[in-house]
């Protein structure tokens, strides 16, 4: 979502980009032995700088071309960072250790401490963001870029930067994620597809580019799960976020904190 806000590309190879992140940091703590928050800072770091390499020697060259081109190029992507995966780090499942993993009694429920740290960095990050976008000079310069590439160049914008930044954040921000989500759903090169397909579900419904709108749509689609788990016939939970993704489409097509499609300066 970042990624299209900036630069109006799609990318469909955010899930592996989060895996890769959770494979790092799996690696600094079980492997080298290093501390959970200097393993999280390396993992973020490192696919953050990954994502901008990524950009300038890559993505790059297909700003400009039409969409089908660029979902198909981050769908290859993807399989690329997944073949890399398996390859490095084999096909087995692993378990990350974190410093969540206690439980607390609130009036007799069982709070995760793992899924309370989600749920906080979760609020943390969109509001960091939202703020980044809204309120701060190179996150308005992002979104001029988004709106017109050459306006933005010929008001004095470095168009080229914005987009290895934007890329570097997005990484970054999915580095940060799977770390968080390894603990819950397990390290394997495929950790990224289902989470990747969700969240690009959850974007549309909350609204392409709107991070408030992301948070909503997130809950929305955890919330028709939880209950198509509960009350509807098995096999239903799977399908609700995408029958829930095709009405939005239908009834609403910009999302629920979207706006309508258009150029303006």
């Amino acid at each position: 979502m970042l990624i299209y806000k900036a630069t109006e590309l799609v990318n469909f190879a955010q899930g592996d980009l989060l895996m890769l992140g959770a494979f790092i940091a799996y690696m600094a703590v079980v492997w080298w032995g290093v501390d959970y928050w200097i393993s999280f800072l390396i993992a973020v770091l490192v696919v953050g700088a990954f994502g901008a390499l990524l950009d300038r020697t890559v993505l790059r060259r297909v700003i400009g071309q039409p969409q089908f081109a660029v979902v198909m190029l981050t769908i290859g992507l993807g399989a690329i960072f997944r073949t890399f995966a398996s390859v490095t780090w084999g096909s087995e499942i692993y378990t990350l250790p974190t410093p969540f993993s206690s439980v607390t009694q609130i009036a007799g429920v069982t709070l995760s401490h793992q899924y309370l740290s989600i749920i906080a960095a979760t609020l943390i990050l969109c509001g960091v963001l939202y703020v980044f976008f809204s309120h701060t000079r190179l996150g308005v310069a992002m979104q001029a870029t988004s709106q017109n590439q050459l306006a933005a160049y010929c008001m004095g914008i470095p168009v080229k930067l914005i987009f290895s930044l934007v890329w570097a954040i997005s990484a970054a921000v999915a580095a940060a994620a799977g770390i968080l989500l390894a603990p819950v759903t397990l390290i394997d090169t495929n950790m990224g597809l289902a989470v990747a397909l969700k969240a690009f579900a959850a974007a549309v419904v909350g609204g392409f580019g709107s991070i408030p709108g992301a948070l909503v749509g997130g809950i929305s689609i955890g919330l028709i799960e939880l209950y198509a788990g509960a009350t509807l016939p098995e096999g239903i939970k799977n399908t609700a976020p995408y029958i829930l993704l095709l009405t939005m489409l239908a009834v609403r097509p910009q999302g629920l904190f979207g706006t309508p499609g258009g150029k303006r300066m």
